[in-house]
């Protein structure tokens, strides 16, 4: 088992993991339990935290090219990507 585990990437435990919970959510809701007592207003703020955080860490992340010679880096490093796929 965890030798599976080792072989899995991170966002497919992730995924598994949240299926796993959303199941047993549901199973106990259904068995009259409120295991996740989240109010409507709450799961909206919530997703829109995670959006704006998400755009955030993307827009951070990203390489934002705003100067001229930033943008002429970029087109520089395009064309040498490009000579080494044809090189090959």
């Amino acid at each position: 088992m965890a030798n599976k585990l080792r072989s899995m990437s991170k966002g497919a435990i992730i995924r598994t993991a949240v299926l796993v919970l959303a199941l047993v959510n549901t199973s106990l809701q259904l068995a009259g339990f409120d295991v996740l007592p989240f109010a409507e207003a709450d799961v909206e703020m919530s997703v829109t935290v995670v959006l704006n955080a998400g755009a955030a860490l993307v827009a951070w992340w990203k390489n934002n090219s705003v100067t001229k010679e930033a943008q002429k880096a970029d087109a520089h490093m395009r064309n040498m990507k490009e000579r080494k796929k044809t090189d090959k």
